[in-house]
């Protein structure tokens, strides 16, 4: 049996969500679908990070084990298969059987995109936001943030976590031409995490909250009290890191 990577990118407004939720159309659904019908038989796949309907992944992976070797040109036949709004875009091989994609991933980035004056062609690309804000205090709250362990604040109810810390390693507001991003890499993210956390951020710098009453919003650990109202087409899953030397790229299952 061996246990195979796929890196994969898609438009999340395409989909329901990543994780299988019964036959609605997920980004899980349409690639245990596609596995399924190259090697003939049910294959199920197991993803790294779960994003909510809307948002994009530029880079997500999903495990899966076969006992076939894939096809020559697996990675062709997949694309051709999977909806156009996802690709395949690398295959891996791991010598690790016990590999996970979730468990094993040392870190994740999230990339969460914002643009002031309206523009057609960033409409469901990026948070439209035409009001003030101080990207001064935008900044502030972002190196707080990587002072914390616990964010309960920013996670929506209903999960199945059994601890709130994370480690944010990174945090930090960019300009990037017109738009304004939002980058944030950790070793894990709760539930609707990194959309709780601009939301809340931008309020700060709009003026509704000020720097200290943000330090007690998180320490509250209480999540009615984060803004988790921005939109899920700002935000990207960008990168997810695994152990060095872990996972070994297929290029001839191109």
């Amino acid at each position: 049996m061996a246990r195979y990577f796929l890196e994969v990118m898609y438009d999340g407004t395409a989909f329901h969500g990543s994780q299988l939720q019964g036959e609605l159309p997920t980004v899980q659904y349409y690639i245990n679908q596609a596995l399924s019908m190259l090697f003939r038989k049910p294959i199920e796949s197991f993803g790294a990070s779960r994003t909510d309907e809307g948002v994009h992944a530029l880079c997500n992976f999903y495990h899966f084990d076969t006992e076939e070797a894939p096809h020559p040109h697996f990675m062709y036949k997949m694309n051709a298969i999977l909806p156009p709004q996802m690709s395949v875009t690398h295959v891996y091989e791991t010598q690790q059987p016990e590999l996970n994609a979730r468990f094993d991933a040392i870190t994740r980035q999230y990339r969460y995109r914002i643009y002031h004056k309206k523009n057609p062609f960033l409409h469901k690309r990026a948070l439209y936001y035409p009001f003030k804000i101080n990207t001064e205090i935008l900044q502030q709250t972002a190196a707080i943030l990587k002072e914390y362990r616990d964010f309960e604040t920013f996670s929506k109810r209903n999960t199945q976590t059994f601890t709130f810390n994370c480690t944010i390693h990174r945090s930090f507001w960019e300009q990037q031409g017109e738009e304004l991003h939002y980058i944030v890499e950790a070793n894990r993210f709760l539930r609707g995490m990194v959309r709780g956390l601009v939301g809340t951020q931008l309020q700060v710098a709009r003026g509704r909250y000020d720097v200290q009453e943000f330090r007690r919003i998180i320490e509250a650990k209480d999540c009615t009290l984060a803004d988790f109202s921005v939109a899920g087409h700002g935000l990207y899953l960008e990168k997810i890191n695994y152990p060095e030397g872990s996972l070994i790229e297929k290029s001839d299952l191109r």
